[in-house]
């Protein structure tokens, strides 16, 4: 079986999952999100980014782990760039990133995410958020985050999994 045939397998048997506390599934907010980086013609490896954010939640071994970002760049660095699993180890500090810079962000998070920031270490300082702006991939990280926050509209009709095959297949290492 191929990584590519074994994300979608994780995704047929635990995308059906509730994102936390928010009113679509894994499956529904990974596609959303994929949506949202694809409709702004964003690169392949931020689409695939934008899709495979909460890998963490779904692996064997991870699903309810609360440092899910590191449990999925971990697993991911193995078979894509690190243009891929970078952004997924620094989605969540980027929304602690943008929680620390952007009132109007905060505010706009939904109850879970509000409460899953507060697990995450909250927003960053501002010596924090200076570091994080010097990574390499935290610029991407930023957009990334945005739809991720979007990604929560039930039944939002979006492409199918499958339209993302042969975009992973071919940023494989």
């Amino acid at each position: 079986m191929s990584v590519v045939d074994e994300i979608f397998a994780l995704y047929e048997e635990r995308g059906s999952r509730a994102l936390d506390g928010e009113a679509v599934s894994q499956l529904e907010h990974a596609l959303q999100a994929a949506e949202a980086a694809r409709s702004t013609n964003a690169p392949a490896s931020l689409i695939a980014a934008a899709l495979l954010h909460d890998i963490g939640h779904l692996l064997p071994h991870s699903p309810l782990n609360p440092m899910h970002e590191k449990a999925g760049a971990d697993w991911l660095a193995q078979y894509f760039h690190l243009s891929v699993s970078e952004l997924v180890r620094l989605h969540v500090t980027a929304k602690r990133y943008l929680c620390a810079t952007d009132r109007g962000y905060l505010h706009q998070l939904s109850p879970a995410s509000r409460q899953s920031l507060a697990l995450q270490g909250g927003p960053l300082t501002m010596d924090e958020a200076q570091e994080f702006l010097q990574l390499p991939h935290a610029r991407a990280a930023l957009r990334l985050r945005w739809w991720d926050e979007r990604a929560k509209t039930p039944q939002r009709k979006v492409l199918g999994l499958e339209h993302y095959r042969a975009l992973l297949i071919g940023l494989l290492k």
